[in-house]
Formats: structure tokens, sequence, C-alpha cells
């Protein structure tokens, strides 16, 4: 699978140049700018220094999304070096339905890197500059910035304005883009819009990785390119090594039930256990403490799922939990089969079909609800564990209930082991999740996502036994 994150202004998707996020100091240069040349007439020019990969180009192209009386003009070289196009660039209509705007942004994007007679450049543009600041541009309201990579060639440009002193905006502005502490926020954002939604740590790069490289690296272009050289060598992840699925079952019996476990996954990926959500509920001891590359290495090597599971679907199943071969109504292995953990087990899962689970109001729902709080079911997982291995077995799948799975790193007992013949991930470990309704919380959610990462990550040897 390929992935994307681009480092460059003009790599990014158009769509997603408009979420980029302002630059205050430009902005207020800009605003400056205009309230300068409303009273004294006249355009405006900006020397902008800035280190590459610092965002010059999106902050200076972008000042129109956040600005929306701004438009912003890209000068071509023959644009530079002609007056006649130079007036008509910065001085051409909006279209039909367009604001006019109130000032017009014309950036010179580090042409001196290409422009023959460097040394030239510099008087020959602000002179001609001067020379419409007097003349057709002195009512037209524009600043001029010019961005550059040397400091050097930016003092040329501020003292090439000797003789016209008042159109030079600033003379030696640096551009520094955002705050360090905004970068992982920004590349998470990046990397996901690109990636059709996405995470990063999907891809093993976790929140810790991206703060380390902002702290060691010196801009943020320079920092996605970093995290990019991270993706390629990971690339081909372990998630496609394991022959094992882990799948957390969690019986729930309201609504508020569904949604927090369910705020805990992708449900319409088949409730694959979301990093992001999991991430947000630890403390920050936990998030300085734990061995969260491990954790997250786990859940892509594994497939990790929570599913919720109505208690409705269950109850008929498991009345009598100490029968060893009860006779189960074929309606009620029916109404089972159908719930989307069966359909995980079976592979059949449909997006196109998938419905999300909602809470049943019936006298059926307020049984089970009664039987799941009050029966002690949530105190025998094994129990409840053996029946739904004996229910999968009617309905034709491969279950045994208590089993261990042995590594060299260590043994992890499956509540439920469900085979699934020659399919890829030819094993699901099935972890019974049986809390009560009043403990089911975003932190015993957390806490028993913990429990089975850990447990997993020590099975893989991605963590050491302790």
């Amino acid at each position: 699978m390929s992935v994307r994150l681009p480092s460059r202004y003009e790599d990014l998707d158009v769509a997603f140049r408009a979420r980029l996020r302002p630059n205050p100091d430009l902005i207020q240069v800009v605003q400056r700018c205009y309230s300068s040349m409303k009273i004294s007439g006249g355009l405006r020019f900006l020397p902008l220094y800035g280190r590459s990969g610092s965002g010059k180009s999106s902050a200076v192209r972008e000042l129109a999304t956040h600005l929306p009386e701004c438009r912003v003009v890209e000068l071509t070289r023959s644009q530079i070096q002609s007056e006649v196009e130079l007036v008509a660039a910065v001085t051409s209509h909006p279209g039909r339905g367009q604001l006019t705007p109130q000032i017009t942004v014309a950036v010179v994007d580090q042409y001196e890197e290409v422009v023959a007679e460097q040394n030239a450049v510099p008087s020959q543009f602000v002179e001609r500059l001067s020379l419409l600041d007097r003349g057709v541009l002195k009512d037209s309201c524009v600043l001029v910035v010019w961005l550059t990579t040397s400091r050097e060639f930016q003092a040329q440009l501020a003292g090439a304005t000797t003789r016209n002193e008042r159109i030079l905006a600033s003379a030696g502005m640096e551009l520094v883009g955002p705050a360090k502490s905004e970068w992982p926020a920004i590349i998470e954002e990046t990397f996901e819009f690109h990636n059709g939604g996405q995470n990063l740590p999907d891809q093993e790069v976790l929140r810790t990785d991206l703060e380390e490289i902002a702290a060691t690296t010196g801009t943020i272009g320079s920092a996605i390119e970093r995290v990019g050289g991270q993706l390629g060598e990971r690339m081909g992840a372990l998630q496609d090594l394991s022959k094992h699925q882990v799948v957390m079952l969690w019986p729930v019996t309201d609504g508020l039930r569904i949604q927090r476990i369910q705020s805990f996954t992708n449900a319409r990926e088949g409730y694959r256990l979301n990093w992001g959500s999991f991430y947000q509920e630890l403390s920050a001891d936990d998030r300085r403490t734990l061995p969260l590359a491990a954790y997250n290495r786990a859940r892509l090597y594994f497939d990790v799922r929570l599913v919720p599971i109505a208690a409705a679907d269950i109850y008929p199943l498991c009345r009598d939990l100490s029968d060893s071969a009860p006779s189960i109504g074929k309606s009620y292995l029916d109404r089972f089969e159908q719930s989307h953990f069966v359909s995980l087990l079976k592979e059949t899962w449909n997006l196109d079909s998938f419905t999300p689970m909602k809470e049943r109001e019936s006298k059926r729902a307020a049984v089970a609800r009664d039987w799941y709080n009050t029966s002690g079911v949530t105190r025998d997982p094994v129990g409840l564990g053996r029946r739904l291995a004996y229910c999968l077995g009617e309905i034709g799948i491969s279950a045994k209930h208590e089993q261990d799975i042995v590594t060299p790193h260590s043994t992890v007992r499956a509540d439920i082991l469900v085979s699934r013949g020659n399919s890829f991930q030819s094993e699901v470990i099935v972890e019974m999740k049986a809390f009560s309704a009043e403990n089911t919380m975003p932190s015993s959610i957390r806490d028993a996502i913990k429990t089975t990462l850990r447990r997993h990550a020590q099975l893989a040897g991605f963590l050491p036994r302790t």
C-alpha cells in the first residue's frame, strides 16, 4: 500500500491547502501595510526570509484563505522582468461573482535561484517598483512579497529601496512558521487528509515519535520529510505477518454502553481498535511510562478489534451456563449469527450493508438487561466463553474454549479460539470482556485494552515478559 506525506506546498492536495494554519506575524504585516497604503497611497515591498521548509510559501499563498478581502498573485519570471506584464498581473479584475479585493499580494517565490545576473535583479526590480509606486500603481494597494532563503539576498533587496524607503514594509523580517508544539498535530492532519483518513499510528508512527522529531528538527518541512523517511522504512508493516486476529468481545445492555465501546473503535471498519481514541484516554503518566510503541505494534500485528454484542443476542443462548450441551432454538442461533461479531468471524463483513448497532427498546431487551446485570454472568467469563464457543459450533464455526496460544516469548489463553481454515488470519483469539454495565466506563474500557495489548505484545516478543 502506498502512502503520501507531502512536505512542500506545491505537492499538497488543493483541497487541503485552505486548511493550512495562518501565520499571525505575516497577517499583522499585511494589515499594517494595508492601513498605510489606504492612508498614504502607493505600494509596499516585503523581502521575506525563511529557512527552506519553514512554511513561507504556504503562509503567503494562503493569505486569501484567512483574509477574504486579500487577493494573492504568484508572479512568473516574465512578469518580474516586464513592467507591462507585472502591472497587468496585479491589476487584473476578479472573475464574475468574486469580490473585488481590497489588497493584492504579489508573490515572488525564491526567483533568485533561477535568475541570471543575480546582482542586477534587486536594483532593477525595486527601481521598477519605485516608479510604479509613483505612477500607475499609486492607488492600487499592492504588496509585493519576495520570498528568499538567503539572508544576503534579502539584504540586497532591502538595500535597493534606499531611493524610496517608503515602499519597504520591513527590512529583515523572518518567517519562522508554526510553533514546534503544533508540528505533531499538523503532520498527523496532513497525513490523514492525503491518505483517505488513515492515521499515522496505523503506520507505526506515534505522537511520541513526532514530538521527538520536532524537538530535533529545524523546520516543519524537514520534520515532515523525516517522518516520510520513517514511513518508507516501515512500509509493508507487520499487520500482514500474523495468522492470528484478536477480538475483544464486550456485551452491552444499552445505548450508552454501545456508544462507549464504539468510541474506542472505527466501527465501520469492523470495529478496529482506534489508537487515537485509546491514546486520548491515557493519563499523562501512562503516556510517559507505558511502552506505547510495542502496544501499537501489537495492535497492528494482531489486527485487534473491540466488538460490542447486545446482551439480548446472547441471553437466550446463555441462560444456564452449567449445562454442557444445551438445546438452543434455531431462531436464537440465527439471530446470534446475524451479529457483527459473527460476521467478523466468518469474514462476511460488508461495509455496504453495515448498520450501526443501536439500543433496542423491547421487553426482550429489558429481560436480557436484567439477566446480565443480576444473574452473575459477569463473574463467570469462563462459562460465558464456553457457551458461546458451543453456539459458534452450532452455526458451523470451529471454536474451542480456554485454549493456550504458546510462542517462545509468552503464553496467552484465549477464552474462545476460532479456527478459520485457509483464511489468511486462520485463528481468532476471542477475549471475553464481561464487565457489568456499571463498570463499562471509559476508564475500564481503556484499562481492558491496555491489558490485552500488553499480553499480546509479550506474546509476539515486542515486549519482554515481566
